[in-house]
């Protein structure tokens, strides 16, 4: 394709850049394996991955606002880009005890319509990427405070990673009783 022709019309070169990675998009798929992927973060001493369609963003544990009356897992409700998030402590939720304050904490993002919210983490580690041949389920039964909200495990970089669903947390009764 002749880009220079498109020079001065940016949508028919925006419209021409789309095409070809759509394009490139449909070679991928055709050599691309049953690989997992997940973002991976630790909580506590569990290093877990919840599916990547779970989270909109990770960002820097913002300025909370306390919630009165709100369960101690409620960290508080922060100001994100003009829209208000509520923060919750993960590991509080969850049953395990709370962790002090650490440079490396960050905030996973809900990604579900109507439900804006945040879990605090220990520390984010990136999207990782499993094999049908890393899954351990046996894995689940060493975690009881997580076991509820948990999907499978697999066993990959000489590590026991555990697959959490944020939206299947975000659904159970003890989330949506934020009271005190």
């Amino acid at each position: 394709m002749d880009w220079t022709a498109l020079r001065g019309q940016p949508f028919e070169l925006l419209q021409a850049l789309e095409r070809r990675l759509r394009a490139s998009r449909l070679d991928l798929t055709s050599t691309e394996t049953n690989a997992w992927v997940g973002l991976g973060f630790r909580l506590h001493n569990y290093w877990l991955v919840t599916p990547r369609e779970d989270v909109r963003e990770v960002t820097v544990v913002p300025r909370l606002t306390r919630v009165p009356g709100a369960k101690p897992w409620l960290c508080g409700v922060a100001n994100v880009r003009g829209n208000l998030l509520p923060v919750t402590d993960l590991a509080q939720l969850v049953g395990l005890p709370r962790v002090v304050d650490s440079r490396n904490r960050r905030v996973l993002v809900l990604n579900i319509e109507g439900v804006p919210t945040g879990f605090l983490v220990d520390e984010v580690a990136g999207y990782r990427q499993f094999a049908p041949a890393d899954q351990r389920h046996e894995l689940t039964t060493n975690a009881a405070q997580l076991a509820p909200y948990l999907l499978g495990g697999f066993h990959r970089e000489n590590r026991d990673w555990l697959v959490l669903s944020l939206r299947k947390l975000a659904r159970a009764d003890v989330f949506a009783h934020a009271g005190a």
